[in-house]
């Protein structure tokens, strides 16, 4: 078992391409945790081993893995950067309070950084940042570094120095000691030396700009540094390392992952600064019983209690339940209480996950991340702890899907295996939805992006054998009435024997929008006998489903039955259902009937260079602008839009933002589609209702 202050949990963050992956295979290479360095490009990461992830050399899914280093056990959590799975990185983020974030000054302040940021913030992560590809970063570092911590809106405070830059970049100089770490070559091999003269004076420059901001952050350390003009080693290292806790302080560090430079001083430097489970607060949660707010400290001597934020499936373990032990001892074989199921759960195995390998673990205690195996009840964002001392806290963080496709499976035998598929993956991937559209009966696969549902398609074949093609999506469109009308729905028929009579006289009107269908009864006198009346609404009902115009269902309309006939005979339900339905489209042609589209709201954020472009964009899809406001450095766009014209939004958005913009978009209402488009969207329906008859 790990003691608490020798743990550090330690999660890798930047935007996609930043090299965090790369960053977590230098880490442990240099601490022996792996025999070689694992390269994203080659395919040879232990961290991206998804085939998924291997084949477009991205991070999809957060990854785990074990390193020790100066008798300190690391967890390292891999987390996604890409917009479209940083909900996994989102919801991963409670899981530590220590991380590593990667910039790079000739990117600038990327969307998902400024996203990263202010989750890291609003969980209490500290933070080291690290300039990781120094060996292709162009000489304006600094300058490129001071317009991100401006738009961040934080304290940096560089702990290191790069010798040289580029092709030259071959080592650091440590600030704190005073000291020069030179490489050799790309074997991550390094000599310890003295400064080299000629950086001498920019490094004591540098020196003194470090000391002053870590003073600045503690009164007594102040008064220390204005007395001495300098700090001993052991009061600057915990000033620094007060700082970072606090989040008053952002040390820089400087590296390259790929030639190994900087990564050993990397991992002195999370010992140093980044917090162990014994000093981070404690775990906020509530009481089942009476929601009563309560709160766990990470000592292992306690109650047990345990949070899983991530669920796998694994084809040769089944699934996976990944949890962060906040309070207590878990062991396998042990009875826990799942408080946000009220049931008793069995433990099996436990796993320490090392890439896409597990090792058994006997125990965990408070501070660790372990995989139990094969939980039936479990879910991301439950809580397991004691049955006596039940506590539960927050759950996972909703995310809603940005773009839809539908789904067709291509066989027969894939129509049963992708409902089964899907249900296994949207365990593992909450952000994934799927639905039946009661309207259009098209199965609608919901997901982060264009990217996402390719990705969740993918691993539907290569997991569950399921094949299935992707289609946009038909938009629901419905029909209603602008007039009222009245019309007679009469069928007579005579086949020689026992004949079919029903006569109906209705009127239609329309009502407000979204107040569907109302049928009014109105025959007096007998015209028409009480038991034919029901058959008469059915036949309405199915006219309705059907449409009118262009076969969409027909809402927001009030019938009204107020005369008719009948035969003692001849008349029948059957009859009466087709008298209505007649008498219903008759009146219909009369009504003015009109097509109704569905209008969506939408939230856009965009940098400020963008709105312009974007704003153009909407107008140019029959979107209305409601507001805008600013959020940090960035604008919030408010605006309804036809959901015809934001089907591929995304990455419409992403083009015209160069990847920084994002939005949220939910259904409104419905409104009048313009006479110019009804008959466009009349053909379209008629030409695909052809072509499926024909299939």
């Amino acid at each position: 078992m790990i003691e608490t202050d020798k743990l550090r949990n330690v999660g890798i963050l930047g935007h996609g391409g930043s090299g965090k992956t790369s960053l977590g295979e230098a880490m442990l290479f240099a601490a022996g945790a792996t025999q070689r360095l694992g390269r994203v490009e080659d395919g040879t990461s232990v961290l991206d081993f998804e085939p998924e992830e291997v084949r477009r050399r991205i991070s999809i899914s957060t990854a785990f893995h074990s390193l020790s280093w100066k008798k300190f056990s690391f967890c390292l959590i891999d987390t996604p950067g890409y917009a479209t799975f940083l909900a996994d990185t989102m919801n991963s983020i409670r899981a530590f309070r220590g991380a590593v974030l990667l910039l790079s000054p000739s990117s600038g302040l990327r969307v998902e950084t400024e996203r990263l940021w202010a989750r890291a913030s609003e969980q209490n992560v500290s933070r080291l940042i690290f300039i990781g590809k120094m060996d292709r970063e162009n000489s304006n570092v600094r300058e490129g570094l001071e317009a991100i911590f401006s738009g961040l809106e934080a304290k940096g405070v560089e702990l290191q120095m790069p010798i040289g830059a580029e092709e030259g970049f071959k080592g650091i100089v440590d600030l704190v000691l005073m000291k020069a770490f030179v490489f050799d070559g790309d074997s991550g091999k390094f000599t310890q030396a003295e400064i080299p003269s000629e950086l001498a004076t920019r490094a004591q420059e540098m020196r003194v700009q470090m000391l002053e901001s870590v003073a600045e952050t503690d009164d007594a350390l102040l008064e220390k540094y204005l007395e001495a003009q300098d700090l001993p080693l052991e009061d600057l290292k915990r000033g620094i390392r007060g700082g970072v806790l606090g989040g008053k302080l952002f040390p820089i560090l400087y590296g390259s992952a790929l030639r190994q430079i900087g990564i050993p001083q990397l991992l002195d430097a999370i010992i140093d600064y980044l917090p162990s489970p014994a000093d981070e607060g404690a775990f906020i949660g509530k009481n089942p019983v009476t929601g009563e707010a309560e709160s766990r400290a990470h000592d292992p001597g306690t109650a047990l209690s345990a949070y899983v934020f991530k669920t796998l499936i694994d084809p040769f373990a089944g699934k996976l339940s990944i949890m962060r032990v906040i309070s207590g001892k878990i062991a396998p074989d042990m009875t826990v209480y799942n408080s946000n199921k009220q049931a008793r759960e069995k433990l099996g195995q436990l796993f320490r996950l090392e890439g896409k390998k597990q090792e058994p673990v006997r125990e965990a205690a408070a501070g660790e991340i372990v995989a139990a195996a094969k939980l039936k009840d479990v879910s991301s964002g439950d809580t397991l702890c004691e049955e006596r001392g039940p506590i539960q806290f927050d759950g996972l963080s909703h995310f809603t899907p940005l773009i839809s496709f539908a789904l067709e499976p291509k066989t027969k035998a894939d129509e049963e295996k992708v409902p089964q598929g899907l249900h296994r993956l949207m365990e593992e991937d909450h952000t994934i939805e799927m639905h039946r559209d009661p309207q259009t009966r098209e199965f609608i696969l919901s997901g982060m992006g264009q990217l996402h549902i390719e990705v969740v398609v993918e691993k539907l074949k290569r997991k569950y054998g399921a094949e299935v093609e992707l289609k946009a999506p038909k938009v629901p469109y419905k029909e209603t009435i602008k007039g009222s009308a009245s019309s007679q729905g009469k069928y007579k028929k005579q086949s020689g024997g026992r004949g079919q009579y029903g006569d109906t006289w209705i009127k239609i009107e329309p009502l407000p929008r979204s107040k569907g269908f109302e049928f009014v009864d109105q025959i007096v006198g007998g015209a028409i006998p009480r038991n034919y009346i029901p058959a008469v609404e059915k036949g309405i009902r199915e006219a309705m489903a059907e449409g009118h115009l262009a076969g969409y269902q027909m809402v927001d309309v009030r019938v009204t039955l107020y005369d008719g006939s009948y035969h003692d005979v001849d008349s029948s339900d059957m009859a009466f259902k087709i008298a209505g339905s007649m008498g219903f489209k008759s009146a219909v042609d009369k009504a003015k009937p009109v097509i109704l589209e569905p209008i969506m709201h939408m939230e856009i954020t965009v940098p400020d260079e963008s709105m312009g472009d974007v704003i153009g964009d909407l107008n140019s899809r029959r979107g209305r602008v409601l507001g805008m406001e600013t959020r940090g450095h960035t604008q919030v766009i408010k605006a309804q839009v036809p959901m015809a014209e934001v089907l591929k939004y995304s990455q419409d958005l992403n083009s015209m933002t160069s990847g920084r913009g994002g939005f949220t978009m939910e259904f409104s209402r419905y409104e009048e589609l313009p006479a110019h488009l009804v008959e466009k969207v009349v053909k379209e329906t008629k030409a695909a209702a052809e072509a499926q008859h024909k299939a």
